[in-house]
């Protein structure tokens, strides 16, 4: 029955709650404080801005943690597939649709548009990402981890996980 609970309670918050987590915390906060009592408002609160802390979206984080506290790790899990599965659902019936409607002019002058848009969206994050590592790190540091991962990813087979691991054990041993 827990499960069952815990499904509910970030299931529905994440299907009629629009805006994405920080609209539905009050929703989250109402079921999982209000209706299940399994936290009181204060450890709530610290919940959020533990969540707040950390990187990726807090509804998940938030769902893991909360789901891990009432039911252990089969909680948590339950908790953030409840947490996911509305957009899953959505996006899966959004892709049905498209792949429906596949041959349509409509559709494929959306589909080429869609390139550029992602282009220049991770043109950004690049951009963004430099800017930061400028800021941190210096010009020496950011050339030496981005030629040495560029070498290694364009003239080498290494798999880019270990590339992302280099950049972490430089930054480990020499930065740290």
């Amino acid at each position: 029955m827990i499960y069952w609970q815990l499904f509910l309670a970030f299931f529905v918050p994440n299907i009629v709650g629009y805006g994405g987590g920080p609209a539905i915390i009050p929703l989250i906060e109402n079921e999982v404080v209000g209706r299940y009592a399994w936290m009181t408002s204060q450890d709530f609160a610290e919940t959020l801005a533990l969540g707040n802390a950390l990187p990726s979206p807090i509804a998940t984080k938030m769902a893991g943690y909360i789901g891990h506290d009432v039911a252990g790790v089969p909680g948590a899990l339950i908790a953030v597939l409840a947490t996911v599965a509305p957009s899953l659902l959505l996006m899966l019936a959004a892709l049905g649709t498209l792949y429906r409607y596949r041959n349509s002019p409509r559709v494929k002058a959306m589909s080429q548009w869609v390139l550029p848009v992602v282009m220049v969206l991770m043109a950004y994050l690049t951009w963004s990402f430099l800017d930061e590592g400028l800021d941190t790190l210096g010009w020496l540091h950011t050339a030496i981890i981005g030629g040495v991962s560029a070498l290694l990813l364009m003239m080498t087979r290494v798999h880019p996980a270990l590339v992302v691991c280099f950049g972490i054990g430089y930054g480990a041993l020499l930065l740290g």
